[in-house]
């Protein structure tokens, strides 16, 4: 079938059809990770976004339930150069095609994505609508165009659990004794992440983001931790309240939008990227080591270093590529944040080091 990509700019790009038939709208981002395809559709912090890979064969090892990083895809379409027609891989148990069409989500491929990408690296990320139902141009321009913007949506409340739960890993990925137990506040978060905390040694509660600080604390953690998750952290006011109630009384560990919102609640400021990171081959720093750590990404807002108080903040990570935030600590209270995400999924491992420094603070705190 064909399909249409229409830009809020005007551009518009005619390819084949997978996936789903119908449409589907959202801001048009991408990712140049080489592998994980699976992880990027099941990322909740991808809701609301229109993804282009830049690998440019999608599909060719299918998906298989293991490599979900939540119960469904959560992109609103997807771009690709080729969709692979066969799969060859023996831990393959659908094919791509089938496992985004039973989920609902449009896909285009057959079109130049590296003449894409250099568009929206130049213009920076815009709205977009994928169709295979509508060939009239104007009128899907103008359906891109109607979509509210990212800036000032609150996506965390939408894709976050909407009842508390434990989260316990099989036996068989446990490579610590339990010792700890922390309060993880879902603003979207990633399996992968609760996978190495238990592999840290932690038992993991996981609570919705609007659960209040009383009600954490009631649990009883050794540490919070806060969530990746989509959207502008700015709209998170119930969020960011409730994490300044906790500072002080418990150990706090942020990734991505949990160090924006980390970052809110300490009277910093955040502030929309061009086209944001999202891959998994992005060079940070640690100014703490000098170490060059390869990372993986995938966030479109930051937190602006200026905003911070030098007096009470420490800068621990640097972006190289464009000298944005990546990384910051208290002094005094036991916190610390990263933008990038070390549980990788996919990605290197090269930043693991950060859970096992969380449950490091937790035993200072305890002590």
């Amino acid at each position: 079938m064909q399909a249409t990509l229409a830009l809020e700019d005007g551009k518009v790009y005619t390819g084949k059809g997978h996936g789903a038939q119908g449409e589907c709208a959202g801001e048009v981002v991408f990712n140049t990770a080489i592998t994980g395809y699976q992880e990027v559709f099941t990322d909740p912090s991808y809701s609301g976004q229109i993804v282009i890979l830049t690998n440019p064969q999608i599909g060719n090892y299918g998906t298989t339930p293991e490599d979900n990083e939540s119960a469904r895809p959560y992109i609103e379409g997807l771009v690709v150069r080729e969709f692979s027609a066969i799969t060859s891989n023996w831990r393959s148990t659908e094919h791509a095609d089938q496992f985004l069409g039973k989920n609902k989500i449009p896909v285009i491929s057959e079109l130049d994505t590296r003449s894409i990408v250099r568009h929206l690296r130049e213009r920076g990320v815009m709205r977009g609508v994928i169709s295979t139902i509508e060939t009239n141009a104007e009128a899907l321009i103008e359906k891109a165009r109607a979509i509210p913007s990212m800036a000032g949506l609150d996506l965390a409340t939408r894709v976050s659990t909407p009842k508390q739960y434990d989260w316990t890993a099989p036996a068989e990925d446990r490579t610590s004794e339990i010792t700890k137990h922390v309060v993880a506040f879902d603003y979207g978060i990633k399996l992968n992440i609760l996978r190495r905390l238990v592999s840290a040694g932690c038992r993991v509660t996981v609570v919705p983001s609007l659960t209040s600080a009383e009600d954490v604390l009631a649990l009883k953690p050794d540490g919070v931790f806060l969530s990746n998750g989509p959207g502008d952290p700015e709209p998170l006011h119930t969020q960011i309240g409730n994490v300044r109630k906790l500072l002080g009384r418990v150990p706090v560990f942020g990734i991505c939008l949990g160090q924006q919102v980390l970052g809110l609640a300490l009277g910093g400021k955040t502030y929309k990227l061009k086209f944001g990171h999202r891959g998994s081959n992005h060079p940070v720093k640690n100014l703490l080591t000098g170490r060059v750590e390869i990372t993986s990404h995938n966030h479109g807002f930051a937190v602006d270093p200026d905003s911070l108080k030098d007096s009470e903040v420490q800068i621990t990570h640097m972006n190289l590529n464009d000298q944005t935030l990546e990384g910051f600590r208290h002094r005094t209270l036991p916190m610390f944040s990263v933008q990038y995400h070390p549980e990788a999924a996919p990605g290197p491992h090269d930043s693991r080091y950060l859970f096992d420094e969380f449950v490091r603070l937790m035993e200072e705190k305890k002590n």
